[in-house]
């Protein structure tokens, strides 16, 4: 099965899309247009830098292949967390202490844009404050209160410290030794939230186009994008498409990997004993390398995510095994059926870093987010027109980032990184 006939079938059976109603639909490109702008992707990302660009003045345009918010943005665990997958080990290693630490703030920052546009264009999308990060022994707990030491002493960033004896007050589930909470950090429903940066998007002024996707890129003063039934000329072109990019930019193909992640969905449960699992109804990450992410929802699910996929292969009794996984952290929810259970790929980069640059210089791309993207986006879009428009220094500090192919080219790369993951999970079980 390839990857895009996986992705199609995890796409079928989200609780996002069965919740979230998509009030109006945009048309297919079937003409030749022009514009300032051209964006491909109708994500996070694509939807972010849209919206910025427009606002300082750019005529835009974004090509969506499919329907807005299909991929990763639309099908995540829906936490928006501080930070970076990477940790700033990769950023103090490469760019040094003070640039680690604008790029941490910014991190920050990006937590503040999803609260000022949910406020400025009044997107309701079920925002919820609160973050836990939870260790599932001593080990892991005595390293997870190292880092947020260092993140407190080194980058000015506080957040709770919850130790053993607490932490049953935080969390009901046997599994987690100590945890770390942070109030800034939160949670939504994202296919709500990219739904409601398109519809903002178009009352600013941005042609949405769906259902069109771009087969060509040429490169040039003027790029040139061609689609199926229409063109787009474009004095500058941002590429948002991360693992659905395919051919368009073969050179950034190699320096990404599309992951599998998967999630299921409680029926609706008693609000008590909802509220009883997660009393500060948080969301919540553990630190394993193979972790697990869930949350509880407004109506009172408990939406769980974990397990990955680095084959594009779909796990086999996927629902059963998630399920398992759900009851283990939460045996009290024995009996909830799993109402739905679904899935999607997101685009790592082999260290977990953001992968931000130019592949000419009026062509700009954004990928790389490893599974931190429900943040992340905005402030990468943020950058991308302010370095579009005015000031590329804080784009150009990622873009400063180092990053090398997977190894073993487009036959090997895959069962390399298999055999790799294979080690981290040996480490996750000590």
């Amino acid at each position: 099965m390839s990857f895009l006939q996986a992705d199609r079938d995890l796409s079928r059976n989200s609780y996002y899309a069965a919740t979230a109603t998509r009030s109006e639909r945009h048309p297919r490109l079937s003409e030749a247009i022009q514009c300032d702008v051209a964006i491909v992707g109708g994500g996070l990302a694509g939807l972010s830098a849209a919206l910025d660009l427009r606002e300082r003045g750019l005529d835009v345009a974004l090509l969506e292949a499919r329907e807005i918010g299909w991929g990763a943005s639309g099908r995540n665990g829906g936490q928006a967390i501080h930070g970076f997958a990477c940790g700033q080990e990769v950023f103090e290693g490469q760019l040094g202490l003070s640039d680690s630490r604008r790029i941490w703030d910014m991190s920050i920052e990006a937590l503040d844009l999803i609260r000022a546009r949910i406020a400025k264009y009044d997107i309701d999308c079920d925002w919820r404050d609160g973050f836990l990060g939870v260790a599932t022994n001593a080990r892991k707990g005595a390293e997870l209160m190292a880092w947020a030491d260092n993140i407190e002493t080194r980058y000015g960033y506080p957040v709770t410290h919850i130790e053993p004896h607490e932490i049953q007050r935080w969390i009901d589930s046997p599994r987690y030794h100590s945890a770390i909470h942070d109030p800034r950090s939160g949670h939504l429903h994202p296919l709500k939230y990219a739904l409601g940066l398109a519809r903002a998007a178009k009352a600013a002024g941005v042609r949405v186009y769906e259902n069109t996707e771009v087969t060509h890129l040429t490169q040039g003063s003027e790029a040139r994008l061609s689609t199926a039934a229409g063109e787009v000329r474009a004095s500058q072109v941002l590429l948002a498409g991360n693992v659905y990019l395919h051919a368009i930019a073969p050179a950034l193909e190699s320096r990404i990997m599309p992951v599998g992640t998967y999630i299921v969905c409680s029926e609706a449960l008693d609000p008590a004993l909802a509220n009883s699992l997660i009393p500060s109804r948080s969301a919540v990450c553990d630190t394993d390398f193979i972790l697990d992410y869930f949350r509880t929802t407004n109506d009172h699910r408990m939406l769980f995510g974990g397990r990955v996929s680095y084959s594009t292969k779909t796990p086999k009794n996927l629902q059963e095994s998630m399920r398992q996984r759900m009851v283990d952290a939460f045996p009290q929810l024995g009996a909830a059926r799993i109402q739905y259970a679904w899935g999607g790929f997101v685009d790592i980069s082999m260290n977990r870093a953001p992968d931000f640059g130019r592949v000419a210089p009026n062509v700009y791309y954004l990928q790389g987010f490893s599974g931190h993207g429900v943040a992340l986006t905005g402030l990468a879009g943020r950058l991308v027109a302010e370095a579009m428009t005015a000031d590329a220094s804080r784009f150009d500090l990622f873009a400063r980032l180092k990053h090398r192919s997977f190894p073993g080219g487009r036959q090997l790369r895959t069962p390399a990184l298999i055999l790799g993951m294979t080690w981290y999970r040996l480490k996750d079980m000590l």
